[in-house]
Parts: structure tokens; sequence; C-alpha cells
């Protein structure tokens, strides 16, 4: 997960108000959907990010690393397995996993259901382009 648009906070961005997942377009370039709910652009935060990730039965999200966050994750419906560096890790509904910096992860939803899974990353990376390094080509990515 990661927010790849530019993290600087947004020139007067709101940081005391309610931002719902609706008004919030949908990032399916690693495969689900991801929406960064607070973030630098959308709320000014400056210490990390946080947002909801979607996948429908058989999706994934493609492995990646982040070389400066430690992430997040809580299954709020559904069931997940989380690859850490390889390592299958299932996670349902009400269960959460902490996913160290530098440690490769995809999620992938192997239920029949649809899985959903809040995240948050944090530290910030110094710069957006170095919070999130992409480790499966274009052609692997997708569905499990």
């Amino acid at each position: 997960m990661s927010e790849t648009t530019d993290q600087r906070p947004a020139a007067g961005a709101p940081a005391h108000r309610p931002v719902a997942g609706r008004d919030v377009p949908a990032d399916r370039r690693r495969g689900g959907e991801l929406r960064v709910l607070l973030g630098p652009k959308t709320v000014g935060s400056t210490s990390g990010f946080m947002g909801v990730a979607a996948l429908a039965p058989g999706e994934r999200i493609a492995e990646h690393y982040h070389p400066y966050s430690e992430e997040f994750l809580y299954v709020t419906r559904g069931a997940i397995t989380v690859d850490l560096d390889d390592r299958p890790v299932p996670l349902a509904t009400g269960e959460s996993l902490f996913v160290p910096v530098n440690v490769r992860h995809r999620l992938r939803n192997t239920g029949a259901e649809p899985a959903e899974v809040v995240f948050h990353l944090g530290p910030l990376a110094p710069r957006p382009e170095l919070g999130h390094v992409d480790t499966e080509l274009a052609e692997q990515r997708g569905a499990s």
C-alpha cells in the first residue's frame, strides 16, 4: 500500500474533517481497490497515512515492500492471506498483522467473499517515489 501521489501536505488541507471512502478515487494499479483516506494530500498528515483496500475473491495486491515505513493491517471483512517474504499468513475478519520495514508482502483474497482491509503506514518516506518498491512484474500482478 502506498500513497503514490505527492506526499507533501496539500496547501490548506483541512486536518479536522471526516473523509469518506466514497469520495476518494480507487487506485487499481497494483490490484484490488486502494483508497488513501487520511494522508498528506487529504488532511496534511506528516507522520504516515491510512486507508482501505478492497479485494474481490481471487484478487490480490501485487508483492512490494516499503523501505521507510512499517505497515499495519486490520481485516474488517472477509479473509485474506498475506505473503510475508513468501510465508503465507492467513487473516480472518477482526485479525491484524504488522509488516516491518523492507519485508516483501502481497495480499490475496483466497476466500469466496469480498475482503476489506484497513492499512496504516508510517513514517512517510522522504519522497513519495521512494516509499513503495514493486517486486513483481506487471504480468504477475492481478488475480491469484
